[in-house]
């Protein structure tokens, strides 16, 4: 899917519509002192295996998440999400 670069668009800082970078929102590393990856780790410690039964078939396509950073103030804000292929940045 081609997306552009720029887009102009409500920033809630500013409040008025200004143009904004368009970013690919990135999944952050997990943190390990969470409660549900702490009972992960236990479980799979020692001899034992994974915990629940490994998912099969084809992967769904994964959700895009586009961070809109507002070129006068820097601040920014994440889009509505929807799902797409490969994504592709195009110039206007």
């Amino acid at each position: 899917m081609k997306i552009p670069k720029e887009k102009r668009t409500y920033c809630p800082k500013c409040k008025k519509h200004t143009i904004h970078e368009i970013l690919i929102a990135k999944k952050r590393k997990a943190s390990e002192l969470k409660w549900g990856q702490r009972q992960f780790r236990r479980v799979t410690s020692g001899y034992r295996g994974y915990p629940r039964p490994l998912p099969s078939g084809n992967k769904p396509v994964k959700k895009l998440d586009l961070r809109l950073k507002c070129k006068e103030c820097g601040k920014s804000h994440i889009a509505s999400s929807f799902r797409t292929g490969k994504p592709e940045f195009v110039a206007k």
